[in-house]
C-alpha cells in the first residue's frame, strides 16, 4: 500500500468484493491493514442479479466478510439483461454502482483485486492485439478518476497465495461460473498457461515484463507533461493552443484524446504522421486549425458536430466526457444540456475565442430555447454563478492514472496540475 498513499490519519477504504477468493483476500488484507492504522474497511458486493442465485451470493459474501470483522454492503443493479455484451454492460454497470456507493460514503479509495495473473494475462491479451509499449505495460496499480483513486495493491502476488491465506483463516469462498466460460479470451488464456496459483515462471516474467513497461510508461508521462506545462496554453473551455513545429507523438495523442472526449486514441501512424509535420486536419474528434489572433501555432478545438446529444442537466452528470456540471448546481427542472452549436454564432462578441469553439461549448436549454452558456457569463453572471460546469475531461493529457504516488509527489508545480 505504501506506493499508492499517502492516505492520512485513520485510512477509510472501500473493497470491491465479488465474493472469490481473490476479492475475499484482498479484503481481509485490507481490513488488518486500516485497522492497524485506526481506519477501516468496507466490502462493496454488486449484485448484477442475472443469475437466480446472486442475491443468496451476495448475501453469503456479508456473512464471510463478517468473519474477519469488516462490514459488507451489497448494491444491487436492476435492468441488465443476459445477451450480447453483458460482460461489457455488467462492468459498466458495476462500476458505477461502485463509485455512487464510494460517493454517498465519502470514500475516496477503491481497492480492486487484480492480481499477478490477471496482469499477465493482460499483457498477453494486449500483445494479441498489436498493443504498443504503453499497452504493454499492463494494468496500473493506481487510477484516478474525478471521484475516486482506484487501487490494485495485489498485483505482484499471484493468487495461489490469496487461497491459501482464506484457507489458513477458516474462509470460503465462491468461484465465478463466468471464469469457465471458454467464450472469454482471457479465460482461454488461463487455460492455455495452466497455472491456476499464478506462480510459474512465465507468469513472473510477465509480470516483471509489465512492471518494467510501466516503468517506461511513468517516464514518458512525466516528460510528456513537462512539454505540456512549458509549452502549451490550454483554456477552460476545453481549447488548447499548440506551439509551431513538431511535437513528440504521445503529446498529440494525449491532447486528442483529452480534448476530443473520445473512449480510444487514434491509430498511432496517424498522430505520428500528424506530430512530425502539425498542420490544420481534423483527428480523434478533434480539430486543428490556425490560431489567429490567439498567437502562432495551431488551436485545437473539438469538432462541434462530433459532440455528444442532450442529457438532463442534473448536477453532477457529464456531457460529451468532457464538461461536469457541479454537484451543487441549481438547474431549471426539466433544463437540457447539450452543445451550443449553430447558435454560437450571435454569442460571438462574449469571447475572443473562435466560434469554433463556442459551437462545442456546453449550454442549458429548455423547451428548445437557450436559456444559458455558463462559460460566456450568458445571459449574466447571477444565472450562470448558479451553474458552474468544469473541463472534466475523461482522460487527462498527461496524467497520474500510470504514476505512483512516489513519483507524483517528485512532479513539479505546473506537471502535477497536468496531473
Amino acid at each position: 500500500m505504501a506506493p499508492l498513499g499517502p492516505f492520512g490519519g485513520s485510512p477509510r477504504l472501500a473493497v470491491a468484493v465479488s465474493g472469490g477468493a481473490d476479492s475475499l483476500g484482498l479484503a481481509l488484507l485490507a481490513g488488518e491493514w486500516a485497522r492497524a492504522r485506526g481506519g477501516t474497511a468496507v466490502g462493496l458486493i454488486v449484485d448484477h442479479g442475472l443469475r437466480p442465485e446472486s442475491a443468496a451470493e451476495a448475501a453469503l459474501t456479508v456473512a464471510r466478510l463478517a468473519q474477519f470483522g469488516m462490514d459488507g454492503r451489497i448494491l444491487a443493479v436492476h435492468g441488465l439483461h443476459p445477451g450480447p455484451g453483458v460482460a461489457a454492460r455488467a462492468r459498466v454497470a458495476r462500476f458505477a454502482a461502485l463509485e455512487a456507493a464510494c460517493r454517498e460514503d465519502g470514500l475516496l479509495h477503491l481497492l480492486v483485486a487484480h492480481h499477478a495473473a490477471d496482469q499477465a494475462e493482460t499483457v498477453l491479451m494486449r500483445g494479441l492485439h498489436g498493443s504498443g509499449p504503453a499497452g504493454l505495460a499492463g494494468m496500473a496499480a493506481l487510477v484516478e478518476t474525478a471521484a475516486l483513486r482506484i487501487l490494485r495493491p495485489l498485483l505482484a502476488v499471484p493468487p495461489g497465495e490469496l487461497r491459501v491465506l482464506l484457507q489458513e483463516r477458516g474462509c470460503g469462498w465462491a468461484e465465478d461460473p463466468s471464469n469457465r466460460d471458454a467464450r472469454a479470451l482471457r479465460t482461454r488464456l488461463r487455460h492455455w498457461r495452466a497455472d491456476v496459483a499464478g506462480e510459474g515462471v512465465a507468469g513472473a516474467a510477465l509480470a516483471e515484463a509489465a512492471a518494467s513497461a510501466g516503468t517506461s510508461r511513468a517516464a514518458a508521462m512525466r516528460a510528456t507533461a513537462r512539454w505540456l506545462a512549458e509549452r502549451v496554453t490550454f483554456w477552460p473551455e476545453g481549447t488548447a493552443l499548440l506551439p509551431p513545429g513538431p511535437m513528440p507523438p504521445g503529446v498529440l495523442a494525449g491532447l486528442l484524446r483529452m480534448l476530443g472526449g473520445e473512449p480510444y486514441p487514434p491509430s498511432p501512424a496517424r498522430v505520428a504522421a500528424l506530430a512530425a509535420a502539425p498542420r490544420p486536419a481534423t483527428l480523434g474528434g478533434v480539430r486543428l486549425m490556425p490560431a489567429g489572433r490567439l498567437g502562432d501555432g495551431l488551436l485545437a478545438v473539438r469538432e462541434a458536430g462530433r459532440c455528444a446529444g442532450a442529457v438532463p442537466a442534473r448536477p453532477g452528470v457529464v456531457w460529451d466526457r468532457r464538461f461536469r456540471l457541479a454537484d451543487g448546481a441549481a438547474a431549471p427542472h426539466g433544463a437540457m444540456l447539450a452543445a451550443l452549436g449553430r447558435d454560437a454564432a450571435r454569442l460571438r462578441g462574449a469571447s475572443r475565442l473562435p466560434a469554433a469553439v463556442l459551437a462545442g461549448l456546453p449550454a442549458l436549454r429548455q423547451d428548445g430555447r437557450l436559456t444559458a452558456v455558463p462559460h460566456l457569463g450568458w445571459p449574466d453572471a447571477g444565472v450562470c454563478a448558479r451553474l458552474p460546469i468544469w473541463f472534466a475531461p475523461a482522460v487527462p493529457a498527461a496524467a497520474a492514472p500510470f504514476v505512483a504516488a512516489a513519483a507524483i509527489r517528485g512532479c513539479a508545480a505546473a506537471e502535477a496540475t497536468l496531473c
